[in-house]
């Protein structure tokens, strides 16, 4: 899943540190922090249902289309904090703090699943299973259709990420347009181009599925299209387009308001009323990617929705997101493997203890060892940065 720092990072430049221009900073956007806690509090609710929750379900029963939001918001929140600065992006800082946001929690994520290795023992043959156990550390899985969800089930996301971020510093280079009203063209240019192959595969059916495709159905190009990499190039290439689109749009705070509500409002009525009719692979493709863009727009401002979306409690999550995103599935299924809520006989309180560890323990994590591991590596980042600049 994509995952990026919301408050911009200084990179260096490889002149001699007397010649190094510090970067103006760009104002942080907390309420893109807190719109990620509705996500990822959704994708779990995806992936372990609550009861009684009927008037939600159209959104849950679908969300996930809010892991393409993540990537959306990655290469947005990128293109914000790093396009048209005066100071070159240095690519090899930029992949190693890249590094430090992603891999330390995703190794704790694969040690803490450890126990999931026995059970791909059982169900892999064993060329499948060391393969997976090759490519998963490697965040390579996701290439794979087969391996995509080997070891720590939602973990096929950093596949993605190490695809994007390796990319974004040339595509940060392209000839991007300078107009809004280009952007805006070629936003949903992109969009259009991203829908084709998923829209391929309705007319081919290239696995031979007799069935309407559902999150269920099963099938090696179906699992390509949701898993793999390349697939979500294009809402990437929307999110820098869209970073890019801020620097040049001149809204009002009360504008960003009315495009924020408006969104919100198109949003909610799409799950209520139009989801179902949408086929399923297309809501996989980015069939939503314009209304989540356009929330995006509204959120990066200051009116009442982005100040609800930027409350601490809100921020305070969203931070924590990518804990809760990494950790959720494996966790609260070995809490039902266990039987913990039985044993503790408070079986009647579940699934909403197994969301409260989930969430507790995720805030644990990410100040005990995803913050700290990120500070060390960047600290001998900027240790090695002042070895080679010294005189």
């Amino acid at each position: 899943m994509a995952q990026t720092l919301l408050t911009p990072e200084t990179p260096v430049g490889s002149v001699p540190a007397a010649r190094v221009q510090t970067p103006v900073r760009k104002p942080p956007l907390p309420a893109l922090t807190g719109v990620r806690t509705l996500l990822a509090v959704n994708i779990m609710f995806f992936h372990f249902t609550p009861p009684h929750m009927k008037l939600l379900y159209p959104m849950i029963n679908n969300s996930y289309v809010f892991v393409g939001f993540f990537f959306l918001l990655s290469g947005y929140v990128l293109a914000y904090n790093y396009a048209d600065r005066e100071v070159p992006l240095n690519k090899r800082q930029f992949w190693k703090a890249r590094f430090a946001r992603l891999y330390p929690l995703y190794a704790f994520s694969l040690v803490f699943s450890a126990l999931m290795v026995v059970e791909e023992w059982h169900a892999r043959s064993h060329g499948e299973f060391f393969a997976g156990l090759i490519l998963t550390p490697l965040l390579l899985q996701g290439w794979d259709p087969w391996l995509a969800t080997f070891w720590n089930t939602v973990a096929w996301t950093l596949s993605v990420d190490l695809f994007l971020y390796l990319l974004f510093p040339y595509l940060l280079r392209l000839p991007w347009p300078k107009k809004p009203l280009h952007l805006v063209a070629l936003i949903f240019a992109v969009w259009a181009i991203g829908l084709v192959p998923h829209t391929l595969y309705l007319f081919i059916n290239p696995d031979h599925l007799t069935a309407p495709l559902d999150r269920y159905s099963y099938g090696f190009w179906l699992r390509g299209l949701k898993y793999s990499p390349p697939a979500y190039l294009s809402t990437f290439l929307v999110g820098i387009a869209l970073g890019k689109l801020q620097a040049r749009m001149k809204l009002t705070n009360r504008q960003r308001m009315l495009v924020a509500v408006a969104s919100l409002t198109a949003i909610a009525l799409f799950f209520a009323y139009v989801v179902d009719r949408i086929p399923y692979i297309l809501m996989h493709g980015g069939f939503l990617v314009p209304l989540f863009g356009a929330l995006v727009i509204g959120l990066s401002g200051h009116n009442f929705v982005a100040s609800a979306f930027a409350w601490k409690p809100i921020e305070l999550l969203g931070q924590c997101s990518y804990c809760l995103f990494l950790l959720h599935f494996n966790l609260i299924n070995m809490i039902r493997e266990y039987h913990v809520p039985q044993r503790l006989h408070i079986e009647a309180y579940d699934p909403w203890f197994s969301y409260a560890v989930a969430i507790a323990l995720s805030i644990a994590v990410m100040f005990w060892i995803e913050k700290p591991a990120r500070s060390w590596i960047l600290a001998q980042r900027e240790r090695q940065l002042a070895a080679v600049s010294a005189p």
